[in-house]
């Protein structure tokens, strides 16, 4: 410790005589802080604790190499978006947001998103549906692809909520298990979210599940109606006035998913219980485990105490995965009849 001392007294020597020429011309903005220093055998000495860097220029030419490149790169992009908007917190708050987009395009690829941010923002698009923005050279999957950053820049320089583009209403795939509750004759449809909201449905019981095959595996049931979850789109199951008539039953993969997805299914809908996501489920199939690649994390508020206990059995064992196809269905249908029966 001694030696390192006496090295860092001799460093901070030179130092003070060279003052801070030391540092590189083009990091002039960066400053050395001191403090002082005593040790037994060299005594007091004023040595440098820290550098300090002021301003985003002065990091990215302290890093060097890929990272100055990128840096200069989205400083001039975010030039030439404030050139043309006119400077603002939105504008700078968007930039920074997707900065990831702004630098990773190519110069003719950015151009064009302005240009065509610009005319979205001159010509509001309320009612057109994608196909018809005459835009030379922008289709329906262009703007699928930079939606996000065209509606960020519109909102930022207009103040108007999204673009005002139609969308394709979702389909949603519904089975009548109860040949009684066939719709037209129809057993199995998939339609807008809106229409099957006009429906006059009046099922006992609605199962929701994530995976497809288990809707089309399931068995006449009287009274009861199955719905294809689709994941994270379980938001849209609110707008069917006839859910909130009967009780739901979800049943979604054991993992971290699966129960942000009841959480958000049940924050938007009352009554809904889950099942086959329990604990002795998860063990009593461990030897059919799979990892999670990209675990869901955050707080469930809606989660019951024992599923919040098997969330946290499941990041426990490392964030494993039980999929709902891996369950034999003989147990599946047993569990389903049991809770559907209340």
């Amino acid at each position: 410790m001694i030696g390192v001392a006496e090295a860092r007294a001799g460093a901070a020597a030179t130092l003070r005589r060279r003052g801070t020429d030391w540092a590189p011309a083009f990091v002039g903005g960066l400053t050395v802080e001191w403090e002082e220093r005593s040790w037994r055998r060299v005594g007091r000495q004023r040595v440098p604790v820290r550098l300090v860097a002021r301003r985003p220029d002065d990091v990215a030419a302290l890093a060097g190499g890929r990272v100055a490149s990128e840096w200069r790169l989205f400083a001039a992009r975010v030039a030439e978006i404030r050139g043309r908007w006119g400077p603002s917190e939105e504008l700078d708050a968007t930039c920074r947001r997707h900065a990831r987009e702004i630098t990773g395009w190519d110069e003719d690829r950015f151009l064009q998103v302005l240009d065509v941010a610009q005319w979205l923002a001159i010509h509001p698009s309320d009612g057109l549906r994608p196909r018809q923005v005459p835009v030379r050279g922008v289709d329906s999957k262009w703007l699928g692809r930079h939606r996000g950053v065209l509606t960020a820049l519109t909102t930022a320089t207009t103040g108007r909520p999204g673009l005002g583009l139609v969308d394709g209403d979702p389909l949603l795939r519904v089975r009548c298990l109860d040949s009684s509750l066939c719709i037209g004759g129809l057993a199995d449809l998939a339609a807008p979210v809106r229409q099957l909201a006009s429906l006059a449905l009046r099922p006992d019981v609605v199962f929701v599940f994530e995976n497809l095959e288990t809707v089309l595996a399931m068995p006449q049931w009287p009274g009861a109606v199955v719905l294809h979850g689709s994941g994270y789109a379980v938001d849209v199951l609110e707008k069917l006035p006839w859910l909130a008539r009967c009780p739901i039953v979800y049943w979604g993969d054991l993992d971290s998913h699966g129960f942000a997805i009841l959480n958000r299914l049940r924050s938007h809908l009352d009554g809904v219980t889950s099942v086959l996501m329990d604990e002795k489920t998860l063990l009593d199939h461990r030897d059919l485990w799979v990892i999670e690649p990209r675990p869901a994390r955050g707080v469930l508020d809606e989660l019951t105490s024992d599923e919040r206990a098997v969330l946290a059995r499941i990041r426990a064992e490392g964030d494993v995965r039980l999929e709902q196809e891996r369950i034999p269905w003989d147990l599946a249908l047993r569990e389903l009849r049991s809770v559907s029966r209340g």
